[in-house]
């Protein structure tokens, strides 16, 4: 060994010696309740020596009660880089970093507790607290996200730069808002007299501006109203397979078959989810096709979607 090393040696001896000193001070200290004196002799142990996890606790749960969370989190956060972290370091880190809304690294600070002691009792309970708060959070943001786009399809349509002629032709259908142009489709608008190509683009670009198209509400909904028909034909057909039956098993004729087409409808189910206005909207679709597919629905016990209240 050298003298360097000896003196090193030495050097790292009189530093753990004075740890334990200033370590054993600072729980005398906590003892009699004076919690000043045993941070200043926490902070004088882990001075002498940083690498004592023990004494990182201590000095970091004194700093912790005390109201210093920025110091105490720091410490904490060095306490549990050891090979076998403090689980008490870890819970009151994970406590820290909940109260930061940093959930995301509480839960991975509880779930290492949990790794080592699985039936830990504190851990097993606040695990269960944090996942809430996670959940709560989203259904916050969720909920936000809603009530904002809420207010934008209350937005009336008069806010917005229309020609005279578009804004007469939407007053006239009792469409106030954006929320309503998403409950109509294409098809039912050019359903309505008068209603013209340049109204139609105009309503198109300005939707566009928002994000939003016409009849977005009812492709949203569509899955759902579908769902809701089969449910209807398995109660009183017990065949809730009707729905995916072909179109050409209505045996319509050519001029309604053509018309149905321009929908891209597939089968049966498609065609229940159009409205009349829809129907009659498509260019050469006339009353006695509506009629006829009416008719065919109807023997099967169906009828076309209608516009809600």
């Amino acid at each position: 060994m050298t003298d360097a090393d000896a003196t090193f040696g030495a050097a790292q001896a009189i530093d753990s010696a004075t740890a334990t000193k200033y370590y054993e001070q600072g729980l005398a200290a906590e003892t009699e309740c004076d919690r000043p004196a045993a941070i200043k002799a926490y902070q004088a142990a882990y001075t002498a020596n940083p690498d004592d996890a023990n004494i990182c606790f201590r000095l970091a749960y004194a700093l912790d009660v005390t109201g210093e969370e920025d110091e105490a989190l720091h410490l904490y956060e060095e306490c549990i880089k050891a090979d076998k972290p403090h689980l008490n370091a870890l819970i009151n880190l994970a406590i820290l970093y909940e109260d930061r809304n940093e959930l995301s690294k509480a839960e991975r600070c509880i779930r290492q507790v949990l790794a080592t002691s699985p039936n830990h009792p504190r851990a097993s309970l606040y695990i269960k607290d944090i996942i809430a708060s996670k959940a709560m959070i989203i259904d916050d943001e969720a909920e936000k996200r809603n009530e904002k786009h809420m207010v934008l399809l209350d937005t009336p349509v008069t806010d917005f730069e229309l020609s005279v002629r578009t804004r007469n032709a939407l007053r006239k259908m009792n469409i106030r808002t954006l929320g309503d142009l998403l409950k109509v489709t294409e098809a039912e608008l050019r359903s309505f007299k008068n209603f013209g190509d340049a109204s139609l683009e105009e309503i198109k670009a300005m939707l566009a501006q928002k994000g939003l198209r016409l009849g977005q509400s009812v492709e949203q909904h569509q899955q759902a109203v579908k769902e809701q028909v089969y449910e209807q034909l398995a109660d009183s057909q017990g065949d809730n397979e009707m729905l995916s039956r072909p179109i050409a098993d209505l045996n319509l004729s050519v001029r309604a078959r053509k018309a149905l087409a321009l929908l891209n409808v597939s089968c049966i189910g498609d065609v229940v989810l159009r409205t009349e206005a829809e129907l009659m909207g498509v260019k050469n679709f006339g009353m006695t096709s509506l009629l006829e597919i009416k008719e065919k629905l109807a023997e099967m016990g169906m009828g076309l979607r209608t516009l809600e209240g």
